[in-house]
């Protein structure tokens, strides 16, 4: 997945790696959920897309597919077949299901979360088919991004807490149709979007390349990212700093101080680049960080992008993978003691880019994490359950929280 800043040209590197991976042999689906739809335009290529309809595939060159995926469109057709779904039965038009199913589409467009878990059930569900050997994503901007990989655990965690599976269970247990309906057609979604959350954390399958340029306040912004992508239990495979400017001199050869002024500007803004890049490295020495030369003219058309897949290549050619540390999901240990006397530890992996942004709260089950302005759920295992939080301290780029069991509730 391709998230960060650069628009188009966040676009067009996720172009050159899908061509780079299918130029190696592997069968390659290049999909946007981006809904700025640029991925035609930076391909040269037009997408088969019906207004009002989800998208087609096209493909364009051997080995390689892309489509864009219309998520407003998707939430319609789906919606439609599941209001057919709700109709079934007859005598019971109250309650939710008929709430839903006199909505119009239109409507719920505007619910924050339910196109952008969609786009990814979509892009699981490709995926899962045999067709294809790996799926490039183009997300859409950062926050966009952030929020739509964040969709699939907020919206299990919301569901759980307003309408819990046990009581689920319980009300399809009955007479009522139209109520069982309703039940299996939430089942059907909840699974649905578990299967999307376990794809998004499983690190064999699933990676994030985040993309930024080379500027202060973009790589600032991309170290914030970082800690988001951390906290929602992604794999950061590498770190794409966009537009660098090339070498103007070759290799070894003498710089001439009374070169004409625009060369002496450029020399100057690429060793300001250069600067903001070993920064970078600096700190992020846990992640690959690789810099895309800028290209001069803007690459549209499968000519130029496979002059810059080759780059891209070449650069991903020195590495062996992600440095990034792979941490699924919080682990959990008994440090000391033995029964309420016991002090059990919790460990995150958060490379935080600012320390100050961290907030911890418990609700419930749950310890909510914030930092660096984004947020987690996490569901505590049953034995931190019965445990207040005793304190909290980072390590490095982890965080550990320690607790105490509750003498009301542990077991006697």
């Amino acid at each position: 997945m391709f998230i960060g800043k650069g628009g188009v040209g966040k676009t067009t590197l996720a172009c050159a790696t899908a061509i780079s991976l299918a130029r190696s042999g592997e069968r390659v689906l290049l999909a946007s959920i981006d809904q700025a739809h640029s991925l035609g335009d930076a391909m040269g290529v037009n997408i088969p897309h019906d207004p009002g309809t989800t998208a087609g595939f096209k493909t364009v060159m051997d080995e390689l597919d892309v489509i864009e995926i219309d998520t407003l469109a998707l939430l319609e057709d789906k919606y439609r077949n599941t209001v057919k779904t709700l109709k079934v039965g007859t005598g019971h038009d109250h309650g939710i299901g008929a709430e839903l199913t006199s909505l119009e589409p239109g409507e719920l467009t505007g619910m924050p979360g339910v196109q952008e878990l969609l786009g990814l059930a979509e892009i699981v569900e490709l995926a899962s088919d045999d067709q294809w050997d790996i799926v490039v994503v183009d997300c859409g901007p950062t926050a966009d991004a952030l929020r739509t990989l964040a969709a699939p655990d907020m919206f299990l965690a919301y569901l759980e807490r307003i309408w819990p599976r046990h009581r689920r269970v319980a009300s399809a247990i009955g007479i009522d149709i139209r109520q069982a309906v309703i039940v299996a057609t939430v089942e059907k979604i909840s699974s649905a979007v578990a299967t999307v959350r376990d794809v998004l954390a499983d690190h064999k399958r699933t990676g994030v390349r985040l993309i930024t340029e080379p500027e202060r306040v973009a790589v600032a912004e991309a170290a914030r990212t970082r800690s988001a992508i951390a906290l929602l239990g992604l794999r950061l495979d590498a770190v794409i700093v966009n537009k660098v400017l090339p070498p103007l001199d070759p290799p070894g050869e003498q710089v001439d101080g009374d070169a004409h002024p625009s060369a002496r500007w450029y020399r100057n803004r690429r060793s300001e680049q250069l600067d903001v890049v070993e920064s970078l490295e600096q700190s992020m020495s846990d992640v690959i960080v690789f810099t895309a030369q800028h290209t001069g003219p803007e690459p549209v058309g499968l000519s130029s992008l496979g002059a810059l897949a080759y780059a891209v290549n070449a650069e991903l050619a020195d590495t062996d993978g992600s440095r990034e540390e792979d941490a699924t999901a919080p682990t959990v240990w008994l440090e000391s003691g033995t029964g309420t006397e016991s002090v059990y530890a919790m460990r995150i992996y958060l490379p935080l880019a600012a320390p100050s942004s961290l907030s911890l709260a418990r609700a419930e089950d749950d310890l909510i994490v914030g930092a660096d302005g984004a947020r987690r759920r996490i569901r505590l295992t049953s034995v931190l359950r019965r445990c207040t939080v005793d304190a909290a301290e980072l390590d490095g780029h982890n965080l550990i929280v320690r607790f105490r069991p509750d003498p009301k509730v542990w077991p006697k």
